[in-house]
C-alpha cells in the first residue's frame, strides 16, 4: 500500500516528463501548432493567452430535426479571456443536452480582435456552427459607472444592450446568455417559449426585493420613480434572456437603456452594472418564463461569493452568477458542493484529475 500511494503521489511528475519527452521527439506541426501558439497580431492589440481545451466529441442531430435556416436556434455569448473556460463548458452542456445539437448557431461577442480566442473554440469544437462579433467598447464610453464589482464594470458586460444592433438582420430571435453557466435539458424548449408579443422573455422573480437594485435617490425623487407608473416591476437576471431582435430594434431599446446610463452618470440611481438600466426599462413588461431556465446566485453574492445551495424545483439551467465562479473555485482547490454539477463540463484539462480522486 505504501508503495501505492508513493506511486500516485509521483503520477503527476511522470505525466509531465512523458508530456516533454513527446513534444521532443515529434515536433508540433503547423496545423497542431495553430491551437496553442500566439497568432501575430498588431502592436496596438492586447496580447491574450490561448487555452488549450480537450476536443468535444461531435454531436449530431437526431431524426426528427430539420434542416433549415427556420430550424435555427441562435444563441448569443460573450467571448473574454477571462471567461472563456465558463464559455466552453456551457456550449459543451448545450451541444450535449440538444436533441438537434448541429441546429445551434452561436453568435459570440467579442471586445479584442483576437484569433487566439477563436482557435480555442475552434480546436475544442471543429464541428460548432458560429461567427464572432466585434463589440467596440467606444459605443459605451463615457456610459459605464464604477459598480460594487470591478468584472461588472467591464465594456463587454454591457455587449447584451447592443446586440439587436450587431448581429446579422435575418435573426429575428435570439437567447443571450452569460457564460457562467451550464444547461441540463434541451436548449430549444426555452428558444420555443411564446413570447406574447413581448420584446423579452426570461424568469422573473416577484418576491425579490425590488427595491434593493436602486438607490434611495433614486426611490425618492418622484419623476424617477414615475417610470414604473403602470407596471408591477419585479426582478430578472439579465444573464439568461430570449430577445425578439425586431421589436428591439424597431422599439428602440438600445437607445432607452442608453438614456438611463446617461442619468445614472449624474445622478448615482444604482449600484449594478448593465441590469438596472434594462430593468428600469423592461421591469413589468416581459414575458415570464419557468424559474428552472436560471437557477441563479449560486456564486454567492458580489462582494464575498460564499456558497450557496439550489433552490427547489425543477432545473434546467444552472447560473454562477455572483462573485464566485466554479473554475477558479476549483482550481484554487475550495470548490463549493454546486460547483461539482459544473466540474463534467470542464474541458480544461488542469483540474480533472484532483476532483476525480
Amino acid at each position: 500500500m505504501a508503495f501505492w500511494r508513493s506511486f500516485n503521489a509521483l503520477q503527476p511528475l511522470v505525466g509531465l516528463l512523458s508530456l516533454l519527452l513527446v513534444l521532443l521527439l515529434n515536433p508540433i506541426t503547423t496545423a497542431a501548432a495553430r491551437t496553442i501558439q500566439r497568432p501575430s497580431s498588431h502592436a496596438t492589440e492586447q496580447q491574450l493567452p490561448v487555452f488549450v481545451f480537450r476536443e468535444a466529441p461531435a454531436f449530431r442531430n437526431g431524426e426528427a430535426c430539420g434542416s433549415l435556416d427556420y430550424d435555427r436556434i441562435h444563441i448569443a455569448m460573450t467571448l473574454d479571456v477571462n471567461y472563456l473556460r465558463g464559455t466552453v463548458a456551457a456550449i459543451f452542456s448545450m451541444l450535449q443536452h440538444s436533441t438537434c445539437p448541429e441546429n445551434l448557431s452561436f453568435h459570440f461577442l467579442s471586445g479584442q480582435s483576437d484569433s487566439g480566442l477563436i482557435s480555442s473554440i475552434k480546436s475544442t469544437f471543429p464541428y460548432l456552427n458560429f461567427k464572432v462579433y466585434r463589440f467596440d467598447s467606444k459605443r459605451v464610453r463615457g456610459k459605464i459607472s464604477r459598480s460594487i464589482r470591478q468584472a461588472l464594470d467591464q465594456p463587454l458586460n454591457y455587449a447584451r444592450i447592443y446586440l439587436a444592433d450587431i448581429i446579422p438582420k435575418d435573426v429575428r430571435r435570439v437567447i443571450y446568455l452569460d457564460s457562467d453557466l451550464i444547461v441540463v435539458d434541451d436548449v430549444a424548449e426555452l428558444w420555443n417559449v411564446d413570447m406574447d408579443e413581448k420584446v423579452l422573455a426570461a424568469p422573473e422573480y416577484c418576491n425579490a426585493n425590488f427595491t434593493h437594485y436602486f438607490t434611495n435617490r433614486f426611490w425618492f425623487d418622484p419623476d424617477l420613480v414615475r417610470v414604473f407608473r403602470g407596471r408591477n416591476p419585479c426582478y430578472f437576471n439579465t444573464g439568461v434572456m430570449v430577445m425578439d431582435v425586431v421589436k428591439w430594434r424597431t422599439g428602440g431599446y438600445t437607445k432607452k437603456v442608453e438614456e438611463w446610463m446617461e442619468v445614472q452618470k449624474r445622478r448615482r440611481i444604482y449600484h449594478l452594472g448593465s441590469l438596472p438600466p434594462i430593468l428600469l426599462v423592461l421591469a413589468g413588461n416581459i414575458k415570464a418564463v419557468d424559474h428552472r431556465w436560471n437557477q441563479h446566485g449560486l456564486g454567492g453574492d458580489n462582494i464575498e461569493g460564499r456558497c450557496r445551495s439550489l433552490h427547489p424545483g425543477p432545473i434546467s439551467l444552472l447560473h454562477w452568477s455572483g462573485k464566485g465562479k466554479p473554475w477558479l473555485r476549483t482550481d484554487a482547490r475550495k470548490p463549493c458542493p454546486i460547483d461539482h454539477l459544473w466540474a463534467p463540463y470542464d474541458l480544461y484539462p488542469s483540474s480533472r484529475h484532483w476532483l476525480e480522486e
